[in-house]
Order: structure tokens, then C-alpha cells, then sequence
């Protein structure tokens, strides 16, 4: 029998303090049932990272949020990467792994390095600055939107946007209420942005768009997977950021570690992603009768992934709620797995260890100087303030 559990994943009290909640659902068992919404949930690694691979038998085409699309029309376009299975997701996936391929995001490591280096000066000059505006949300609103070749005005407008999106995934709560509650001028302002004459000639917009020339996609597909960047680019990174730079001012030892050995920046920024997972929870729905753990879970059921919780399960880490750079973190789900693997992860991983490897060459102390405030969402862990001051080494 599967167990169910009188649990809220998307009120303000779990989203301050998740973890006992994923360890009870973690001990209850691969699978368990939610009342309040409805819902099937799974929290294990093991079966998390199985449900990510098989989207054959748990498909992301119903919608990756709680909202079934074959039972409801969706609030927003539904994703042309996120929410669509083969054959349609093969063939704009292929396209956007070639636009965002590593040799793409190589050349443009020199300009977000230097980027990287300009803005860490910046902060050492201020010395007391807020790591969420100032750092991890200035860092890519700066050099993302230059890579996908947007103007300058108003890109502050993409962090509402991707908060609107993410906070859809979930009920219809007052986070997602708050979120949509003044949502036109900032739709219409990033449905104007995916259009081809609102973008540059070079960039991953022009490459995406060129696509529709060549007759692989259409164009009105060429504007929605332009959109789709917009969304995965700033929001997971800024969570990203901010969750490394936390971890590392929290966890002196680790910081001077990584002042040691700055070839560290990728792999510390890799486990701020496992342990604070920015993205903590997509959807999935069952395409048929599947048995978790031996108990069968019906076609058509919505299935709760907490990636979170998986990243985070003793199961699999050895002291899992540790920030430790040099574990073996290679297989964890902060990213997701399988073909909806976050197809501007190579990206995020440049940006993030670009940060952290300036940190570690300029900066000789880290301190967080004040409270720091959540920013609460129904589908990201992340910040809305974190004082910090830092200090030139």
C-alpha cells in the first residue's frame, strides 16, 4: 500500500526548511501519496533518476507542472524542449544542442571571463554588496542576454518572466497568483524579444532562427524555442550563483580550499547544484500502469519528482547534507537526466565556474553580513537577499 503523507510542498513553511519533509518522504517509502493535491510523489534517488530516463512510461508532453494537459488547456505555451517527447522533442532538441553546442559556449568563454573578472573588482571596491542582485542575478542578466544577441534595455524584465513560469509548474497558489498579477506588460515585452528583428545577427537567437530558415523548424517555433532560453538561462543560473556563493561563505574550510586550488571553481560549483538543487521539483505523468517499489501507481497519474530531495539522499551521498567540492557528484538530478536534461546546463556550468574561479584568485574572505531572505517559488530554491561583504586577497 503506498503511503500517503500530509505534506505541502508549495507553502512558505516547507519551502524555509524542506529537508525533514524529503526525509519522510525519503522513509516512506519509493513512492507516496500527497492528499492535498492529489498526487503522487517520489524522493529517492534511484527512482527519481528512473522516472528522468523513462519518458517513455512517465511523460513531460502532459506538462511538467501539476496541470494535465491532456485534461486542461495550459495557462502558457507549453515548452518545445520541457514538455514535448519524441519525435517532436528529438527534433528541437538536436537544434538547440547544436546552437548551445560546447564549442558555441567555448568561444564565448573569453567574454563571460572577463565579465566574471570585472564584476568581482566591482564587488571588492563596493566591499558590502547583496550576492543575490549584485552578484548572481547581475552576472548573467549581463552576459546571457548578450549571447542570445538582446539589447540592453530592460533585461531585468527576464527575471519576473522565468519567476511567472516557474511558480505556473505548481498550484494555482498565491505564489503563482503574485507572479502572474502584472504579467502582460512583461509577456509582451519577451514575446517581442524572441522575434527575429528584435535580435542581433549573431547570437543563439539568430542560430535558432536561421534554423527556420532551412525549413527545421517553423518560425512560430523559432520565436517559442527563443522563449524557452529566456527561461532556462537566467532563472536556474541566478539560483545557481547565489546557492555556490552561499555554500562557500557558510563553509570557510571549503573557501580557503578552493583559494588553494581555483581549478576547483567547476567542481564547487557543481556541488552547490546537488546540495541546494535550485530546481527542486518538475511533474511527470504516467503513460500507462507502472509499478514504484512494487506498488502500481495508475495511466494518467501526476507524479511530484523532488529532485531536491534526491540530490540529497544518504541512499546515495555520503554525508548528503554536506558541502564537500571534491565528492564524486558526478549522476546527480540538479540538471534532471535523460533527453529533458537542461539543455543550457554546459552554459551555467561555464558561468558558475567563471564566478567562483575569480572569487577564489581575488578574494581572501567571504562573510555574510546580514539575514538572508528567500525567495519563495513553486518550483526553484533560491534567494531574494544575502547580505555579504568580501575582502581582496
Amino acid at each position: 500500500m503506498i503511503p500517503a503523507l500530509d505534506i505541502d510542498p508549495f507553502c512558505t513553511a516547507f519551502f524555509d526548511d524542506p529537508y525533514p519533509a524529503h526525509a519522510a518522504m525519503r522513509d516512506a517509502g519509493p513512492v507516496v501519496y500527497l492528499p492535498r493535491y492529489d498526487i503522487h510523489a517520489v524522493a529517492r534517488y534511484d527512482d527519481v533518476r528512473a522516472m528522468l530516463l523513462d519518458w517513455g512510461s512517465y511523460t513531460s508532453a502532459r506538462g511538467v507542472g501539476i496541470s494535465d494537459f491532456a485534461k486542461e488547456k495550459p495557462w502558457r505555451l507549453p515548452s518545445l524542449l520541457l514538455e514535448t517527447d519524441p519525435p517532436l522533442h528529438d527534433r528541437t532538441r538536436k537544434l538547440m544542442d547544436k546552437v548551445l553546442s560546447p564549442a558555441a559556449v567555448r568561444g564565448l568563454r573569453e567574454a563571460f571571463a572577463v565579465a566574471a573578472e570585472a564584476l568581482i573588482d566591482d564587488l571588492l571596491a563596493r566591499g558590502t554588496f547583496d550576492a543575490v542582485r549584485d552578484l548572481a542575478e547581475a552576472y548573467p542578466l549581463t552576459v546571457f542576454p548578450d549571447a542570445v544577441g538582446m539589447p540592453a534595455e530592460n533585461r531585468r524584465f527576464l527575471l519576473p518572466y522565468g519567476n511567472m513560469v516557474f511558480n505556473s509548474f505548481g498550484p494555482r497558489n498565491s505564489f503563482f497568483e503574485e507572479a502572474v498579477a502584472d504579467a502582460e506588460p512583461v509577456l509582451a515585452w519577451v514575446q517581442a524579444q524572441s522575434k527575429r528583428d528584435a535580435l542581433s545577427a549573431t547570437g543563439f537567437g539568430a542560430a535558432i532562427h536561421a534554423a527556420a530558415d532551412d525549413g527545421d523548424i517553423s518560425e512560430a517555433e523559432a520565436e517559442i524555442l527563443v522563449r524557452s532560453l529566456l527561461t532556462a538561462g537566467v532563472d536556474t543560473t541566478v539560483n545557481g550563483l547565489c546557492a555556490a556563493v552561499y555554500c562557500l561563505a557558510r563553509f570557510p574550510a571549503a573557501f580557503e580550499k578552493l583559494r588553494a586550488d581555483p581549478s576547483l571553481a567547476r567542481a564547487a560549483f557543481e556541488e552547490a547544484i546537488r546540495l541546494e538543487s535550485p530546481v527542486q521539483t518538475f511533474f511527470r505523468t504516467t503513460t500507462r500502469d507502472v509499478t514504484i517499489g512494487g506498488e502500481m501507481v495508475p495511466e494518467g497519474t501526476k507524479i511530484l519528482m523532488f529532485l531536491g530531495a534526491a540530490n540529497r539522499d544518504p541512499r546515495r551521498w555520503d554525508q548528503a547534507d554536506t558541502f564537500d567540492m571534491t565528492r564524486r557528484n558526478a549522476g546527480h538530478v540538479g540538471f534532471g537526466a535523460g533527453i529533458h536534461a537542461c539543455v543550457g546546463a554546459v552554459l551555467a556550468r561555464m558561468e558558475g565556474e567563471l564566478v567562483l574561479a575569480a572569487l577564489a584568485r581575488k578574494v581572501s574572505r567571504l562573510e555574510i553580513t546580514g539575514e538572508p531572505k528567500r525567495r519563495y517559488n513553486n518550483t526553484l530554491r533560491g534567494m531574494a537577499s544575502l547580505p555579504m561583504c568580501m575582502v581582496a586577497g
